[in-house]
């Protein structure tokens, strides 16, 4: 991190970190800055390095976010982190689309993709976002209802895997289960 045209004064407090050590400084995290280095063209109120300390007790997420934002502190590796994530991302999200009509967590792993995303991403965030509170929504009006109704929506979602698992098979491999499993109970 490199500071432009501002010095501090002995006594003077020195102004707020910017970028990736404003960041782990709002998580609370220990932030120092080192000031005054041997390159040529830094005098003593220029910041030559920033030291992270996370704070005692955090977790695996506070290591994460830290390592984050100083791989954002650098232009280079901002761009290279957009470029990672937008790739696994898009990866995890077409093998949920592709899972989408079999069995299967395929829309659980579109979340995930989604979730990959919203790390770099502000508009993955909010849909992400609106996706946590509509599904929470949903299962809060499931679980309001009385048990032959949620057996009726496990009925009619069992149903609906089903017909999207027959239509599949149907028209992406050719094969008709139902018109087989037809023909085998005509014949037997």
């Amino acid at each position: 991190m490199v500071a432009t045209g501002s010095s501090v004064e002995p006594g003077a407090t020195a102004d707020p970190p910017k970028g990736a050590a404003g960041a782990a400084e709002r998580r609370g995290c220990e932030v120092s800055v080192e000031r005054g280095g041997r390159g040529a063209g830094e005098g003593p109120g220029d910041v030559s390095g920033v030291a992270v300390e996370p704070r005692p007790g955090g977790g695996w997420r506070e290591r994460v976010h830290t390592t984050l934002d100083l791989i954002r502190a650098n232009p280079t590796g901002r761009i290279t982190l957009k470029i990672v994530i937008a790739v696994v991302g898009a990866i995890v999200v077409t093998v949920g689309i592709a899972l989408i009509p079999l069995p299967g967590p395929g829309w659980l792993i579109v979340i995930a993709g989604l979730g990959i995303w919203a790390v770099e991403f502000i508009w993955a965030r909010r849909l992400l976002t609106f996706t946590r509170r509509n599904v929470q929504a949903w299962t809060r009006w499931v679980l309001r209802q009385s048990l032959p109704v949620r057996f009726l929506l496990g009925a009619v979602g069992l149903v609906f895997v089903a017909v999207v698992l027959w239509l599949s098979l149907k028209y992406s491999l050719g094969i008709d289960v139902v018109a087989r499993a037809l023909h085998y109970l005509a014949t037997h």
